[in-house]
């Protein structure tokens, strides 16, 4: 009873699932295809073709892509060599360089065959770019070049750290040379401070008494006027150079006959005349200006005054001195109108002096400051008991040690030149002699 209710209650079940089997299988023979198949093609039968013709066309695409890439890589890696090739032309153009100094034959050569290398190597690189040749291996070609072009650079920076020790050397060797000749001058110096003081101590203390001045004292002073007086020669020929003067003519017309050794020695001519001018009158007891003689102690006070003062600064304030009017007479008679004229454009200068003025300029203060030196000389002069004295050596005079200095020991005459001209005084203070300075040169005699 209880077998034929089971079996009743499942055959149902059993009959529906052996129709749907059925069904299945009925339905796969009639199309050769399982039903999941089934649902696909009905999802995408309308897009089948759309995703074959897709799938063709990156194909292709990518088949292209491949070969420009491949095409870009092969122009990069020849780019490279032509870089690194240029980077060795240029390393060999400086080794090239480098070894012109010092010169170097094996070094020469070898920079002019790597030129020539590298110059057919980019004549080969043209080729191949014309004839489409390019590298099989780019990667590989373009690191090798990026090697080269390192090298190259490194090689040049060699070169320039070669050079420029080899300056560094130059100019050590430079320097100690500099060193030397420094040395020499120095010597030198010390030579003429020894000339210039035989007699004991150079300087001129403030607190210094008239009892107690010696011919020591008056050196220092001559020294420190012939300094003031060159400077204003030295701007005075500046002014001439900038106002396109004949400056050979100008030596000529004051040393006439002579020959200098060297052109600088030109400069000596008009240092002698500023120095003639300067010291014309010198002798009297106010030069050329109408005045009683003072005494002794009259002079120190006014070398004591004015010894350490600038010249501008006293001028200012005593414009009615008698160094003013020294300083005024002697603006005048060695600057001439024509020389102002071309130096400035105008006469204003000059003029102003002539009315009693002093110019603001810097011609006039270096030539106020040297007029300064020779008055307070002067000064110094007739504070001495007996007075110091001038002297000057008349041209053609035969040279002596005892009463001159040559300002160009260094001429190469062969025979002793008599003397030319004076260029500084000299000077005489009791049995002390102030050697003064000369110009020696064969004269030249004219032919009639």
């Amino acid at each position: 009873m209880m077998d034929s209710v089971k079996l009743s209650s499942m055959a149902p079940k059993k009959s529906k699932f052996a129709r749907t089997v059925a069904k299945v299988l009925h339905l796969r023979a009639a199309t050769g295809i399982s039903p999941t198949d089934g649902v696909q093609k009905v999802e995408s039968e309308e897009v089948k073709n759309d995703k074959l013709d897709t799938n063709t066309t990156v194909k292709l695409f990518s088949f292209d892509d491949d070969k420009q890439l491949q095409k870009s890589l092969a122009i990069e890696a020849l780019l490279a060599k032509l870089f690194a090739s240029i980077s060795s032309i240029k390393a060999a153009y400086a080794q090239l360089q480098y070894a012109q100094s010092p010169y170097d034959v094996d070094g020469i050569q070898a920079a002019d065959q790597l030129v020539v290398s590298e110059l057919k190597s980019l004549s080969e690189f043209k080729q191949c770019y014309n004839k489409k040749q390019f590298d099989s291996f780019p990667d590989k070609t373009v690191l090798m070049a990026e090697l080269q072009e390192q090298k190259s650079v490194s090689k040049i920076y060699e070169i320039m750290g070669n050079k420029l020790e080899s300056q560094m050397r130059l100019k050590d060797s430079e320097i100690i040379y500099l060193k030397e000749k420094l040395d020499e001058s120095d010597s030198f110096n010390q030579l003429l401070e020894k000339r210039l003081n035989q007699s004991g101590q150079i300087s001129v203390p403030d607190n210094l008494h008239r009892s107690g001045l010696n011919p020591s004292h008056f050196i220092a002073v001559v020294r420190f006027t012939v300094k003031s007086i060159r400077s204003f020669v030295k701007l005075m020929m500046d002014e001439m150079k900038a106002a396109d003067w004949d400056v050979d003519a100008a030596a000529g017309s004051i040393a006439p006959d002579v020959v200098f050794s060297r052109d600088d020695d030109r400069c000596f001519a008009f240092e002698s005349f500023v120095c003639r001018e300067f010291f014309d009158g010198f002798q009297m007891p106010n030069f050329s200006l109408p005045s009683k003689r003072y005494n002794k102690e009259v002079y120190f006070k006014r070398f004591t005054q004015l010894k350490s003062m600038k010249a501008k600064d006293y001028l200012s304030r005593k414009s009615k001195s008698k160094f003013a009017k020294f300083c005024r007479a002697k603006y005048l008679q060695i600057v001439h109108p024509k020389m102002e004229s071309s130096f400035f454009g105008n006469l204003s200068q000059r003029s102003l002096v002539s009315s009693g003025g002093f110019p603001d300029t810097s011609f006039f203060a270096s030539f106020a400051e040297a007029a300064k030196r020779v008055w307070v000389l002067h000064c110094l002069a007739f504070s001495f008991e007996p007075e110091a004295s001038v002297f000057q050596v008349s041209k053609g005079c035969r040279f002596s040690e005892v009463y001159m200095e040559c300002v160009a020991e260094d001429s190469s005459y062969e025979a002793d030149p008599p003397v030319a001209f004076t260029v500084v005084p000299g000077f005489r203070i009791g049995k002390t002699i102030i050697q003064s300075q000369v110009y020696l040169s064969p004269i030249q005699t004219k032919l009639t």
